[in-house]
């Protein structure tokens, strides 16, 4: 079984923002292959079903970013999961907007939320997928990752979206080094057609 985690902070204030990208995709994961992620436990929102023919829990931390470590630590050790069958899924300022890096590890960097299940659950070893939200603005860092997306850059998220997805799906189905070498090597589509219709 694997555990397939999203970042985001609970409530309406937040739903559609830069931080929620976590939360976001793992709904389109849901509403992809038939999983309701309704359920209370573990202080998250989850739906347990089958992704790529794995057993899968989805888990939404409903504590507040920089506290989604104790969700993920009590849903390991309900379900006697080994962290590398763990994946999380979130914002990153470091990437630029639109990009995704799937990794097998690595430290938290910025995120609250990450360094917060590192810390509980003593360990940096479970693989990741990171959506980029832009990383040249570094003002006001809280009022921008909790901002919602302008117009242009909607679009450009979604698809970032949509492409964690599908990584996570290739993880699930043929592992860590395809997921990487599949997403990885590919740059963002840069518009070709700039102007609108």
């Amino acid at each position: 079984m694997y555990i397939i985690a999203g970042l985001g902070n609970p409530g309406r204030r937040y739903e559609n923002t830069r931080h929620n990208l976590g939360f976001i995709t793992v709904d389109l994961l849901a509403k992809r292959n038939g999983i309701k992620t309704n359920k209370i436990k573990h202080k998250a929102l989850v739906g347990e079903g089958i992704v790529s023919g794995q057993k899968v829990l989805l888990l939404k931390p409903q504590t507040y970013m920089n506290l989604s470590g104790e969700s993920i630590r009590e849903a390991l050790e309900y379900y006697k999961i080994e962290t590398e069958n763990l994946l999380v899924v979130y914002d990153d300022i470091d990437i630029p907007a639109g990009q995704i890096r799937v990794r097998r590890k690595g430290s938290a960097g910025t995120h609250n939320g990450m360094r917060s299940i590192i810390y509980q659950i003593q360990t940096d070893l479970f693989p990741r997928v990171r959506i980029g939200i832009g990383g040249s603005r570094k003002t006001g860092l809280i009022n921008f990752v909790t901002g919602g997306f302008g117009k242009e850059e909607k679009a450009v998220m979604e698809d970032a979206v949509t492409r964690a997805a599908e990584a996570i799906e290739l993880y699930l189905e043929k592992g860590i080094d395809e997921a990487m070498a599949e997403f990885n090597a590919k740059p963002k589509p840069t518009g070709e057609s700039e102007e609108s219709e």
